[in-house]
């Protein structure tokens, strides 16, 4: 990448921006529908675990209390276009918010290159 003046010019790949939201799992359904409804195709979901703020719960089992400090989430991916990026964030928080504590986060990062391993396209033919 080349800078002139404030503007950064760019080979190959035009202003891409990877999504990546942490949800809780029985959202996947809505979050895909509201990601299809807006034209997002693609799409990566990875089981995953973790805690935020909430720190996990106790549960009990078979009389013995223990803390249950990694909660099932589901980690989702998605590249788009700069200009489908706030679209996107705002579908998957409207289908993934249920107002409770670990509802998840969603991030927001710049894509560099991608690279179509089958073809050995590049950059924007590659997405």
């Amino acid at each position: 990448m080349r800078h002139v003046g404030n503007r950064a010019l760019r080979r190959g790949l035009q202003d891409v921006k990877k999504i990546e939201a942490i949800i809780k799992p029985f959202k996947l359904d809505e979050v895909k529908e509201a990601l299809h409804e807006i034209g997002v195709s693609g799409i990566t979901v990875t089981e995953a675990k973790g805690f935020g703020r909430q720190k996990g719960h106790t549960e009990l089992y078979r009389g013995a209390e223990y803390v249950v400090d990694f909660l099932p989430k589901v980690k989702l991916e998605v590249v788009v276009p700069d200009e489908l990026a706030e679209r996107t964030v705002e579908a998957i928080a409207a289908a993934a918010q249920t107002g409770r504590i670990g509802d998840g986060k969603i991030f927001v990062i710049p894509i560099e290159s991608a690279l179509r391993i089958r073809t050995g396209e590049r950059d924007d033919a590659a997405i």
